[in-house]
């Protein structure tokens, strides 16, 4: 009996000395996770097992200027849309460049395979693979589908235990011309004084085989008319500006082609059976230019390219690839280890949403022109619209509000790259309008920039209305939607700020920053006057699209009051002395902060005075956002906080920013729930997890990824644009981890990890950076 109690004691013994093993293992593990601080980005990818039933199936991909929808249908096709940055139709849409559809022999789905497409990141691949047994043999097909990273073309890689042949097809839509039923919302033959808001119908022209080649097919789109560029100018009194016409003979398409193919017809193509194939689709845009014209330029690229294995093409692309991911990241896990390695948790869902738009982002940033905000390149079809994939709701304008909203993150992420064509729109190409209009509108200096513009600077011919200029005694747009919405110039100010504070780019401070800050500020200062007091009276104004009738409005004055600060806090030699005293005047001219009362106490006001309530935007609380004027480490924090309290609206999807400013209001447990429920409301239509929408915009809808991107990082980290200060967890909710690494002013990088609301493992770069963060608790 005594020995049997040993027995049982021993055993107990080894099993509790077992677990214990166990579980020191198991922290060893967790630990060793968390502090394998490296680009996280895998874990992100996006796998399906199955086809696709359409094109709401379909996977984004692109290179910044050339974005793909790819899907495999059930039998086994693999499809795509093209679409790209300057596409632009003769109606001044944006229109996809085609569709290509390549069919395999033997096909790609059979009957008792596995099936697996995956997005893998951080090669900015899909990857397609297909196993199973035909003919009682086992069979392995694997599809890389990729767009260069560095040159305009795509390429469908094939390797396979069998010969495979491939048969690309160009699909056309656009076959005919067509008349649309209906317009939309920013068209250029917009008049929503006639039925059905047509000035004129809306014909949408055909594409166009390419006819007489041997070894390639292709297809294009060229603009023989312009509608409604040279209308719209005279309408505004700005055609004695304009000396080329950006719509008309713009010429876009595609080219199709490989090694030892058959071409069956102008728009069918097949490669020989091979275990090893590619196919490779380039495209073009030209302006101006003729379809022959254009033909020779797709010649010489199509050369250019082959000139360089493809090899070494997709060494280059997985290069840009990697070191794009290497920039930085963010990956948020459960503070309770036991859910560490979950798919299914909050914490991971933001942080795969994040990665999946900061992809989306990159994949569509780089062009000739900013990212469309209602759906970027990647719309489809959708049941009932008109125009197939070229639809998008809100139509082909930029609202400078809902442009904004994807460039927000780029800073502290280190992609000042796909800054730059927002910039290049907004102030390479459209501030001498700017300059132009004013001066001709109103007889003095500076520049306004309006909210609605099409690419090339013309306010949408609807908002202007049908009554040309010189006719008209005031020369705004007669629309009361953003008439005197001026936010846009003196946040576009700002975010170049930011840019210029983050990569110390005196040259673009020197040539870009301080012309266009000095243009803005000169505009208000001309066209608002002072009163006894020396202060300038912005009325007549608004309160974004919210507040139409109002005296000294949020948006605009806190805008004014943010960038003459930051503009005089510029180094000794940055600026010359004279805009020195230009700014500091203005700033003593600025009216103070509007605020209000409400039962928790004093509040950022929309205006000092305001009513006519329209809309459902915050704009009292843009001081908080972008501005941050109020938030953590500034005084009267509780004017934010009781703003935000006591705002008329509330919402956590589409471009409402209340989860932004849950975060600069260092309310982490807020902030949390909105982001959450931000990240789920993704199109149920679509198989993509971050095709948000279709929300107040389009599927997919790039606000509402841009404000999720934002506010996941602003609750890690903050920057005061006022000071050299960086808050660390200003509003990190204490039951999630974190490994980061993000960018901060002054060329600095930041890296860590977050442990149960501890920072472990900081690094900073450069050392000296370090004694300017500060750590908030979270309480």
């Amino acid at each position: 009996m005594s020995n049997c109690k040993n027995r049982k004691k021993i055993r107990n013994f080894m099993h509790y000395l077992y677990s214990l093993v166990l579980l020191v293992l198991f922290n060893a593990c967790i630990q060793n996770h968390l502090s394998n601080n490296t680009n996280p980005v895998g874990e992100y990818n996006v796998v399906w097992e199955s086809p696709s039933n359409d094109h709401n199936g379909s996977m984004p991909i692109g290179n910044g200027d050339i974005g793909l929808n790819v899907w495999v249908e059930q039998s086994g096709d693999l499809c795509f849309y093209i679409g790209k940055t300057d596409s632009w139709g003769d109606n001044g849409r944006l229109l996809k460049v085609g569709k290509v559809r390549v069919q395999t022999e033997p096909a790609l789905v059979f009957s008792d395979i596995e099936f697996k497409q995956e997005l893998d990141l951080n090669d900015g691949t899909i990857r397609i693979n297909v196993k199973g047994d035909m003919d009682n043999k086992p069979v392995d097909i694997n599809l890389n589908v990729w767009v260069d990273a560095n040159n305009p073309v795509i390429h469908i890689d094939q390797k396979s235990t069998i010969p495979l042949a491939m048969k690309a097809t160009i699909e056309r839509w656009r076959t005919k011309k067509d008349t649309l039923p209906e317009i939309g919302v920013s068209d250029l033959m917009e008049n929503r004084d006639m039925p059905g808001n047509l000035a004129k119908p809306v014909i949408v022209e055909p594409d166009n085989l390419i006819q007489g080649t041997k070894d390639y097919i292709g297809w294009y789109h060229h603009n023989q008319k312009s509608e409604g560029f040279d209308l719209t100018n005279k309408l505004q009194g700005l055609s004695e500006y304009f000396e080329e016409d950006p719509i008309l003979h713009r010429t876009f398409g595609g080219t199709i082609k490989s090694v030892n193919a058959t071409k069956i017809n102008d728009s069918t193509l097949v490669t020989p059976a091979l275990k090893e194939g590619s196919l490779s689709v380039h495209v073009l845009t030209s302006h101006p230019s003729t379809p022959e014209k254009w033909t020779i330029a797709m010649e010489k690229l199509m050369a250019n390219t082959e000139s360089i294995s493809l090899e070494k093409h997709y060494e280059n692309h997985k290069k840009w690839w990697n070191s794009f991911w290497d920039r930085s990241w963010i990956k948020a896990s459960p503070s309770d280890s036991t859910e560490l390695l979950k798919s299914d948790n909050d914490a991971f869902l933001v942080s795969r949403a994040y990665n999946l738009q900061r992809f989306i982002d990159a994949s569509a940033g780089r062009g000739n022109f900013p990212i469309k905000f209602n759906g970027s390149l990647f719309t489809v079809p959708s049941e009932g619209m008109p125009g197939g994939p070229d639809y998008r709701r809100w139509g082909p304008g930029y609202w400078w509000q809902n442009t904004r909203l994807p460039y927000l993150s780029m800073t502290a992420s280190g992609d000042f790259d796909l800054m730059k064509p927002l910039f290049k729109m907004y102030v390479d190409e459209l501030l001498e309008l700017s300059k132009y209009r004013t001066e001709k509108y109103f007889g003095f200096e500076g520049a306004y920039m309006p909210e609605c513009m099409y690419f090339w600077g013309s306010v949408f011919t609807a908002d202007y209305g049908w009554t040309p200029y010189e006719e008209r005694i005031d020369p705004l747009q007669e629309s009361g939607w953003h008439k005197w919405e001026w936010v846009s110039g003196p946040e576009l100010v700002f975010m170049m700020l930011d840019y210029y504070d983050y990569t110390e780019d005196k040259e673009f401070l020197q040539n870009k920053i301080i012309p266009t800050a000095n243009e803005i500020i000169k505009f208000f200062n001309n066209y608002y006057e002072t009163n006894d007091n020396g202060k300038l009276v912005m009325y007549p104004s608004m309160a974004a699209e919210t507040w139409w009738d109002c005296t000294n409005p949020m948006p605009e004055l806190s805008g004014l009051h943010g960038i003459t600060k930051r503009l005089m806090a510029l180094p000794e030699g940055a600026a010359l002395e004279v805009d020195r005293k230009f700014w500091k005047e203005i700033n003593g001219k600025l009216a103070d902060i509007p605020l209000r009362n409400t039962p928790s106490g004093k509040a950022l006001a929309p205006a000092e005075r305001f009513e006519d309530k329209r809309n459902v935007e915050n704009p009292e609380l843009y001081a908080v956002f972008p501005f941050r004027l109020y938030g953590i480490g500034n005084p009267n924090l509780d004017y934010g906080l009781n703003a935000l309290k006591h705002r008329w609206d509330k919402g956590a999807f589409g471009w409402r920013q209340d989860d932004i400013f849950m975060a600069y209001l260092g309310l982490s447990e807020q902030a949390k729930e909105n982001i959450v429920e931000r990240t789920k409301n993704y199109d149920k239509n679509s198989r993509f997890p971050a095709f948000w929408g279709p929300n107040y915009d389009w599927t997919p809808d790039q606000d509402h990824g841009g404000v999720l991107m934002k506010t996941f990082q602003s609750m890690l980290m903050q920057v005061d644009p006022y000071s050299s200060k960086i808050y660390l967890l200003p509003a990190w909710p204490i039951d999630w981890n974190a490994e980061f690494k993000l960018h901060a002013p002054q060329n600095t990088v930041i890296e860590g990890r977050v442990v149960n609301g501890e920072i472990k493992g900081l690094k900073v770069t450069p050392a000296s950076r370090k004694d300017d963060i500060v750590l908030i608790p979270n309480d």
